[in-house]
């Protein structure tokens, strides 16, 4: 049973180092580099290339996130029956994992938000016409939900360290 625990845990860190560094790279050298005037002919084509392509590898990797949090929750004693029993919130371990729940569960939304509505909408009014007002309101929009995405990852990894580790 412990080989499983650890392979899950091995597979939750696997897929949130993906995941994150994903969006690092994303937000610090494709994005930055395509607002290069020397590439700004196919910097659109780049993005959505890219962009499709992360999407399908970070939705893998919350999939991956989500299976292994939850197993590696029942490893360690919390069953579902006890989640819904309210067990979750009680203690300092129990309010962590509640708040980092909550986050995930934002984070998932505004990936879905960002990755089926507002991405693809803001890439066909940039390819249409990169100056109109409309696509780059858009662009702006989804470059500031990634770095929200990113923000709140961060602290999702800082919370799981905290309930794995201890505060001190």
């Amino acid at each position: 049973m412990r080989g499983l625990y650890l392979l899950s845990v091995w597979l939750h860190i696997l897929a949130a180092s993906v995941w994150i560094g994903g969006i690092v790279f994303l937000s610090l050298v494709l994005v930055p580099v395509s607002r290069n005037p020397d590439y700004r002919s196919v910097a659109s084509s780049i993005i959505q290339g890219t962009g499709t392509r992360f999407r399908m590898v970070a939705w893998i990797c919350l999939s991956v996130l989500i299976l292994s949090g939850g197993f590696n929750l029942y490893f360690r004693g919390l069953s579902l029956a006890g989640f819904f029993r309210g067990l979750l919130g009680q203690g300092s371990f129990g309010t962590l994992l509640t708040i980092k729940l909550l986050l995930v569960s934002i984070i998932l939304s505004i990936s879905a938000l960002h990755d089926f509505l507002i991405g693809p909408r803001a890439m066909r009014l940039w390819q249409a016409d990169p100056a109109s007002p409309e696509a780059l309101r858009l662009r702006r929009l989804a470059s500031l939900i990634g770095r929200i995405n990113l923000i709140l990852a961060l602290l999702v990894v800082a919370l799981g360290i905290t309930l794995v580790r201890g505060w001190l």
